[in-house]
């Protein structure tokens, strides 16, 4: 096939940040679109067959506006940029910088990196029950949890109320040692991480103090009726149908609620059906609420978690009858 070549200008701030350091961004475009990509005093020379030249010319257009706004470039960025080239279809990584939810204690943005995350928030905001699934990785917790204190903050509830089923325990926690505290606490360890690096520890605690921010097991919330709260329920995955439609049935008015979970990664016990599952089929046409499915492409933490979910799909699948077709 012939060869083509194309010329984009690029100031010298932004070229540092899309080549990366030791050039590693874009010798993931030089891979992946299998092009050469040559700066020469801020002019970036694009060679290979027309097709992925123009893919690559695409991306670095799209990444030098992204930094034009003042952002650092991730490798995510990068990564996600070209996963959404492949695929003929925008990243939208201008777009997805618009829109900040809060910022950390620390003052870094927090804010939808992908398509489908937008499409999270978005539906967060709509609708007043979210399930919100997909793998690990995703952010369904952390920006769920980001909508509640940003809901909180700007006291459109007034009270935040996190929970997860201590499944490992069979949510009978009589049994460790300790006091009440000491026994949840490893089950909730990952709602507490994201909200001190959100909050910060001295707000949260605060705040906790005045039973404003509430974090529970699943079992503590039988018998209540949760009004004028942000309701987040993680590891949904691993609740029986009882337990879930417990939790579903303790709303109350003025609140909001997301359900998380991950669906591969259950932890029940051998033939009890999942809480989550069965909550997917039976309220799917019911007004007010809204399901949102995050894939491995929505995947934020390092890159490798990104190929672990993808290597373990594509074993998984072949490991189903029927030529590997997915339950629905």
């Amino acid at each position: 096939m012939n060869e083509v070549i194309e010329k984009i200008e690029v100031d010298n701030e932004s070229l540092q940040k899309i080549f990366g350091a030791g050039d590693m961004y874009v010798k993931k475009l030089e891979k992946n679109l299998n092009v050469s990509v040559i700066d020469r005093n801020g002019e970036v020379t694009v060679r290979g067959e027309e097709k992925n030249v123009k893919s690559a010319v695409s991306i670095i257009r799209e990444l030098k506006s992204y930094s034009g706004h003042g952002n650092d470039i991730e490798e995510q960025n990068v990564d996600y940029a070209i996963s959404m080239e492949k695929e003929n279809s925008s990243s939208m990584l201008e777009e997805l910088d618009k829109d900040i939810i809060c910022h950390t204690v620390n003052g870094k943005p927090v804010k939808a990196k992908t398509v489908g995350q937008k499409s999270y928030v978005e539906s967060i905001k709509k609708s007043m029950i979210t399930f919100g699934t997909g793998p690990a990785g995703t952010g369904k917790t952390y920006l769920a949890m980001a909508m509640a204190i940003t809901a909180f903050k700007n006291e459109e509830v007034s009270r935040i109320i996190l929970t997860r089923p201590a499944i490992e325990a069979g949510e009978k926690l009589g049994f460790l040692p300790g006091d009440l505290q000491s026994k949840v606490d490893p089950y909730l360890r990952p709602l507490y991480d994201a909200l001190y690096q959100i909050m910060g520890a001295e707000s949260f605690l605060r705040n906790m103090e005045k039973g404003l921010i509430e974090v529970a097991p699943l079992a503590y919330m039988r018998g209540r009726t949760l009004d004028s709260s942000f309701i987040i329920l993680d590891e949904a995955q691993n609740t029986t149908p009882a337990q879930m439609k417990m939790f579903l049935t303790r709303i109350g008015f003025g609140s909001k609620v997301v359900v998380t979970g991950d669906e591969t990664q259950k932890d029940l016990a051998p033939g009890v059906k999942s809480g989550l599952d069965i909550a997917q089929r039976v309220l799917s046409n019911v007004e007010g609420i809204s399901f949102c499915k995050l894939t491995n492409k929505d995947v934020v933490r390092h890159p490798l978690v990104q190929k672990i979910v993808e290597a373990y799909d594509k074993f998984e699948n072949k490991e189903k009858p029927h030529g590997g077709k997915n339950r629905k």
